[in-house]
């Protein structure tokens, strides 16, 4: 009797040992992808040389929008939700040449929603960060950056667009084009009339010449 259940015995330890084999073959494949998904995200290091010709960027809407990581694909994702939703980080949102926004890894400055705001100093050859941060970033129209975007619902990320809850900007569409034309740093193109007109109204709110660089 003793005999005849030696080959179920050896069966029995066979199916046991596969079993946990690939117990432990799926043990080492997820504890794998915990180790990976727990590396330290990339860092990013944002310069003056991350900002060039605002149209060199990708257009949604009126804005333009880039991946300091190279992940393009998925700011673009997250800026054509019709509903909103996170964006991912190194995104970086502009409107006009001269204010910029990034987004860094999470929890980086929660306050922002791990969003840096930057003041822009721009010319034919360069670019300069004029200010940089969090809390206290003052636009060129003497506004705080936070302020007027923590405005945006929760769902936008504090992405300000109509409709998203930010504070009213004076810089309208039109104007927001031809500014981006403007851009110093990018090819010279001939402003149509409206878009002329807008500037001059935009330098009468800044009390600044309102020729386009080069005169155009």
């Amino acid at each position: 009797m003793n005999h005849a259940f030696r080959p179920l015995a050896a069966i029995a330890l066979v199916l046991l040992t596969a079993c946990s084999s690939a117990s432990y073959s799926s043990w080492t494949r997820a504890n794998t992808a915990r180790q990976v998904q727990l590396k330290p995200p990339k860092a990013i290091k944002v310069t003056a040389d991350s900002f060039g010709c605002i149209r060199d960027m990708t257009r949604v809407r009126g804005f333009y929008v880039d991946n300091l990581l190279g992940n393009l694909a998925d700011t673009l994702a997250a800026a054509n939700m019709p509903y909103g939703g996170p964006w991912p980080p190194g995104s970086v949102g502009q409107r006009i040449p001269g204010e910029a926004m990034v987004k860094h890894n999470r929890g980086y400055n929660p306050a922002t929603n791990d969003w840096e705001f930057f003041v822009l100093d721009v010319d034919r050859k360069s670019t300069k960060i004029a200010d940089r941060g969090f809390r206290k970033v003052i636009n060129e129209f003497g506004g705080n950056c936070l302020t007027c975007h923590s405005g945006a619902e929760e769902r936008w990320d504090m992405i300000c667009e109509q409709g998203h809850g930010c504070e009213p900007n004076p810089i309208t569409p039109v104007m927001a084009v031809a500014i981006q034309n403007s851009d110093p740093r990018c090819p010279k193109v001939s402003l149509p009339p409206n878009q002329r007109a807008a500037l001059r109204e935009l330098a009468a709110l800044l009390e600044v010449d309102p020729s386009p660089p080069g005169g155009r």
